[in-house]
């Protein structure tokens, strides 16, 4: 079975570098700009897993809080992305919190599903925006940064690959002919 990081590297091949932090996870997420790089507590953790499970909740599959994507995602910040982009996502925190208790009066993680959901659809409007607006040298939107990093942690996990999407570890010749029914499991392979 193959292991994270060579998958992780393979999602960044196949994507072009397009995820923030790509061209360091490919070289071994070590970012050598920075000496110590973000730090989070528990707390950070516990709001980036529920960030996450709101992404990408539990329905008939796993949601990302199952695979420790908050763990996940502050690994990556620490290790993979550069001062400017580290610092954009850890001063995210504050504004999803601050952007929830103006929206719902109560912080993201004493808001229902309902208002999380509500609340990050509009963040990703916001992150549009301001991406189309941004110039090169700016750092990226904390949320683009948080939904890259869950999509990609989610997916690159065990339990996404195995329970989201069909995996078969050694898949044998290509065969663009094979059957596919509407509703059927991307592939992990």
């Amino acid at each position: 079975m193959i292991n994270r990081r060579d998958a992780l590297a393979r999602v960044g091949l196949i994507m072009g570098g397009a995820v923030i932090g790509a061209e360091f996870f490919l070289s071994g997420c070590k970012n050598t700009e920075k000496k110590d790089g973000a730090s989070f507590s528990e707390d950070d953790i516990a709001l980036l897993d529920e960030v996450g499970e709101t992404i990408i909740p539990t329905t008939s599959t796993p949601g990302a809080k199952s695979v420790k994507i908050g763990a996940f995602m502050t690994m990556m910040v620490h290790d993979c992305y550069d001062d400017k982009n580290q610092k954009a996502f850890t001063e995210g925190l504050s504004k999803l919190d601050e952007a929830s208790k103006k929206k719902n009066n109560a912080s993201f993680m004493k808001s229902t599903p309902e208002q999380r959901t509500a609340l990050l659809n509009d963040l990703d409007k916001e992150m549009r925006a301001y991406m189309k607006e941004k110039k090169k040298e700016d750092a990226a939107h904390y949320f683009k940064l948080m939904k890259e990093l869950t999509i990609l942690g989610y997916f690159t996990s065990e339990t996404g690959a195995t329970k989201a999407l069909r995996y078969m570890e050694t898949p044998g010749r290509y065969d663009g002919a094979f059957p596919y029914k509407k509703g059927d499991k991307a592939w992990a392979t």
